[in-house]
């Protein structure tokens, strides 16, 4: 199971990044900065859970790999969640909805954990546009879902070449 968690989380998180290079080229919204998020798990040993502002903390040596590899480790973890929910039969046979389901559902991490101990408050609540950046984390975790999917399918090729729909 942690073989598959593994390939289709990191597919699913590609995808994920690959929307955010997209959007930033067609809509102009920057992509996300993971050294922030590396910032804040840095923090934590240190017994600081919740920053009025993320990006006014004192930077932390190799801060951004930090952010890259637990962002990577997370897409990891919400596949974990969809084949432990779902069992091993949905990474032989892909379905949609549950991957709709864990991937819109995940974006319960960032609204109640990540922007309120990075000072954004809840659901991006104290941001100057909270509706537009809500719309995007949900859009981009909505990719995310249909990134479990694909990444569920390419598995499922992958493992079995000679494998059809027919």
């Amino acid at each position: 199971m942690l073989l598959h968690a593994t390939v289709i989380g990191t597919g699913a998180t590609l995808v994920m990044d690959a929307w955010a290079i997209v959007r930033k080229r067609l809509l102009g919204v920057p992509a996300l900065n993971y050294g922030l998020v590396g910032r804040w798990l840095a923090w934590l040993p240190r017994g600081r859970f919740h920053h009025h502002a993320i990006a006014a903390t004192h930077p932390v040596r190799g801060e951004q790999a930090i952010g890259w590899i637990a962002h990577y480790l997370t897409g990891i973890a919400f596949a974990g969640i969809l084949l432990g929910l779902w069992g091993l039969d949905w990474a032989r046979q892909p379905t949609l909805a549950p991957a709709l389901i864990v991937g819109i559902g995940s974006v319960a991490a960032p609204f109640l954990l990540m922007q309120p101990a990075m000072g954004a408050g809840i659901a991006a609540s104290r941001t100057p546009q909270p509706y537009v950046a809500r719309m995007h984390s949900l859009v981009t975790h909505a990719v995310f879902g249909m990134g479990l999917y694909g990444a569920g399918w390419l598995a499922r090729l992958i493992a079995d070449p000679n494998w059809s729909l027919a």
